[in-house]
This record gives structure tokens, C-alpha cells and sequence, in this order.
């Protein structure tokens, strides 16, 4: 079984962007995603307030492509109003035909 290398784009957004960003992604061709419950601190402080949620972190294995325009879709459209990061780096899968 060959290893193929594709991105793990990771995006932490505020809970009431997710559906959202979930859509974007899947628009930019992810096939799926992972996503959990996430907590800290960063640039616009803590956030954890029990009517806002906790953040969330959505994950995605996609190629290089698809991470650079989700990222870039992303940032256009949240990074000035939200608490938003998204980052990605190179990871080696099996079963790469599932990511394409």
C-alpha cells in the first residue's frame, strides 16, 4: 500500500461559525472532516463563556489545492470580525484515494 502526502488543514473558529466553515470546506471539495471541542487563549482572549460555546476545531486531510483555497476563502471571510486561525501541514496517509 502506497503512502501519498496530502494537507491536515486545521481550522479553530468560534461554535457559531462551524456549520458554516463546514460548508465552505465541503464547497472547496474536502470530503470530510473531524471536529472537536477547543478551548485557549490567543490575540482576542479567552473564550469560554457558557452562551457563546466552546470553540471548535475542524479538521481535514485535503491536497495542497483545496487547503490553500479553503484557507484563503476562510480568511476573506471571517478573519476581521471572528476569532478564526486556519493552518495546515504536509501529512503522509494511506489509503490516499479517500482524500481525493
Amino acid at each position: 500500500m502506497a503512502v501519498q502526502e496530502f494537507q491536515l488543514l486545521t481550522i479553530v473558529t468560534e461554535r457559531i461559525l462551524r456549520d458554516e466553515i463546514i460548508e465552505m470546506m465541503r464547497a472547496q471539495g474536502a470530503r470530510g472532516f473531524t471536529l472537536t471541542d477547543a478551548e485557549g487563549e490567543g490575540s482576542r482572549g479567552i473564550r469560554a463563556s457558557d452562551w457563546e460555546g466552546r470553540n471548535v476545531k475542524i479538521e481535514s486531510i485535503v491536497s495542497a489545492e483545496k487547503a490553500s483555497k479553503i484557507m484563503k476563502a476562510v480568511a476573506e471571510t471571517y478573519f476581521e470580525n471572528y476569532a478564526v486561525i486556519a493552518y495546515s501541514y504536509p501529512v503522509n496517509v494511506f489509503r490516499g484515494d479517500k482524500y481525493t
